[in-house]
């Protein structure tokens, strides 16, 4: 149980609005889906629009390098936010992308400025097979940024399947990853969004997540779940709860 000195530890160098938000959520406390959504919500009181969080703490032993989590998700309800989408192709599914409302294209030009300069004014690059040849230099660049199209990721796609792929990343596509000690960070959707669709997001990534689940993991994926908004405290969720809501 978590006594007052650690409550007073845990807000030490906080923010007057955090400090005021954190009686009511109670990070200890295990909550359905629709009750921490809605202590996150009226936490999040800052002057801008607030994303809402996951993070989930994994069961993978972080020194094993063979046993990553990662993958990619189309949420139901989207980010809330406009995504920017880059498309590297040739013939006819170039003129598929501009026709499927790419925000850039990347020519010849376009790729000398992102080797060149450093450029990636864009959220997901999506690139067909046989350009990738052409495109391996820009590895350096948007390799660390994590915008370098990859097969893994559902980013390198068949010249058909351009449309579908921008339309999904404009409406939600997510790439979730587990970082170095076995928690993957991601947003689910905006403070304005109506309660149960924050609830689905959920209900979807941790599907997704409990999907990509490495051969070697023994037991359950996910060890916990806390959901916060940008600036708020966080939100223990139970994850049984969370995995079970059935989303459309």
């Amino acid at each position: 149980m978590t006594t007052t000195a650690q409550k007073a530890a845990s807000l030490a160098g906080r923010s007057k609005r955090y400090k005021a938000a954190a009686p009511t959520t109670d990070r200890t406390t295990l909550r359905s889906p629709a009750e921490a959504v809605a202590l996150v919500k009226q936490a999040a009181t800052a002057k801008f629009e607030e994303t809402v969080e996951a993070h989930i703490r994994t069961t993978v032993d972080p020194r094993k390098q063979n046993q990553p989590v990662r993958g990619v998700v189309a949420l139901p309800h989207g980010l809330g936010k406009q995504v920017r989408v880059m498309v590297f192709a040739q013939g006819d599914a170039l003129a598929a992308a501009r026709q499927a409302g790419a925000d850039y294209i990347g020519d010849e030009e376009t790729i000398q400025k992102i080797e060149r300069d450093g450029w990636s004014d864009f959220d997901v690059a999506i690139a067909t097979p046989d350009v990738m040849g052409r495109i391996g230099r820009l590895g350096r660049v948007l390799g660390r940024k994590g915008l370098m199209p990859n097969p893994r990721t559902g980013t390198v796609v068949a010249a058909q399947d351009i449309a579908r792929s921008i339309d999904e990343a404009k409406r939600g596509r997510l790439e979730f990853r587990m970082d170095r000690t076995s928690i993957i960070h991601s947003p689910i959707g905006k403070r304005s969004f109506p309660d149960e669709q924050l609830v689905e997001n959920l209900a979807t990534l941790l599907d997704a997540i409990n999907k990509a689940r490495p051969d070697g993991v023994k037991g359950p994926l996910i060890k916990s779940l806390f959901l916060k908004s940008t600036m708020g405290p966080s939100v223990k969720v139970d994850v049984e709860q969370a995995s079970s809501v059935k989303t459309e």
